[in-house]
């Protein structure tokens, strides 16, 4: 047993002998300094390409794919760095490097994680989209500052050993710059929009299930929403003098004027109408045959073509608008992807 023992010691020794001993090292603080380089620069291409998934992809698995392989990417690079001997008299730098990539880690599991949940659930409400919009906008605020916070002990590293840096090791950071004031103005448009966009799902509800009175109060407040968003959309400050968010927004918040004002009316007037015909129909059919009056008779045989003909016109009104609202709907969502595609930085 003992000699059992003696050779498991003697080989782990054996093993973290090699280890140290076959740890990278480094000729020059410039050699270090590109290797960092490097394995920053595998996690900043993974990085990118799931920021851009996380903005425009619809498919949740997608999204949770490229942030699993965004953590494998960064533990291979963690890994690596740990296990290499920093030039002489880096420790410091090192650890920055690692606290970074810790910090990063940490928001990848954390934060994000709890966002792509969110995501799953920002349609249902207005509440909900605007918290997940403001959750997403604090978790890319400190991934830009743990993005800042590399690019500091970089340019003190390489102060500190005269090396001159090229420019795009800081490329990342840039990127996630310009991304994130995009993301800002279109999040504020769009929170402008949805809030209508949503109070409309609560009267077409309303409206498929026929309850004039929750179909009046849905429709007040659509108005009152949709007037608020006409005023408020003109407050927010353009990106590059950019319209394109602003005019499709105003385009959909007029169909929900309209929409309300003119068009609504006349379906509540058809439900009104129906509820008439079946209380007139319910009576009459209570009645038998012989004891129906004339005027009964008649005034319900004017009824069945009145609603006849309403029922023709409510369907050519819902079909109508309905196509309105879908080219809206569509507008606004193209226009939101020009607007990221001219200004979201290209590969």
């Amino acid at each position: 047993m003992k000699s059992n023992y003696l050779r498991v010691i003697i080989l782990l020794l054996c093993v973290l002998a090699f280890q140290t001993s076959s740890a990278q090292k480094f000729k020059n603080a410039n050699d270090y300094l590109s290797f960092i380089g490097k394995e920053n620069g595998k996690i900043s291409k993974s990085m990118w390409k799931y920021t851009k998934s996380l903005a425009h992809s619809k498919s949740a698995r997608k999204v949770e794919g490229d942030r699993k392989r965004l953590l494998k990417s960064l533990e291979r690079a963690m890994i690596k760095i740990n296990r290499a001997k920093p030039y002489e008299g880096e420790d410091d730098y090192k650890k920055k490097v690692l606290e970074y990539m810790d910090l990063y880690s940490s928001l990848l599991k954390n934060d994000y994680a709890k966002i792509v949940d969110m995501k799953e659930v920002a349609e249902q409400s207005y509440d909900f989209m605007e918290a997940y919009i403001l959750a997403q906008e604090l978790a890319d605020k400190r991934m830009q500052e743990a993005q800042q916070t590399y690019a500091n002990a970089q340019k003190e590293y390489a102060e500190r050993n005269n090396i001159r840096l090229i420019d795009k090791e800081t490329e990342l950071g840039k990127k996630m710059k310009i991304s994130n004031e995009v993301f800002d103005h279109k999040n504020d448009v769009y929170l402008v929009f949805f809030k209508s966009n949503i109070q409309e799902r609560f009267m077409i509800n309303a409206l498929s299930s026929q309850d004039i009175s929750a179909i009046q109060q849905n429709a007040n407040a659509l108005l009152t929403i949709a007037k608020e968003g006409m005023m408020a959309v003109d407050t927010i400050d353009l990106y590059k003098e950019d319209t394109a968010l602003i005019k499709a927004t105003k385009t959909a918040l007029q169909f929900y004027i309209d929409e309300t004002e003119n068009t609504v009316p006349k379906l509540l007037e058809f439900f009104l109408l129906n509820e008439k015909f079946e209380t007139i129909k319910t009576a009459i059919d209570k009645k038998a045959s012989k004891d129906r009056t004339k005027k009964e008779i008649d005034t319900y045989n004017n009824m069945v073509n009145e609603i006849n003909k309403a029922v023709e016109d409510f369907n050519k009104t819902n079909a109508k608008l309905n196509k309105e609202r879908t080219k809206v709907i569509n507008q606004w969502n193209e226009a939101s992807a020009k607007f990221l595609s001219r200004h979201i930085p290209k590969e």
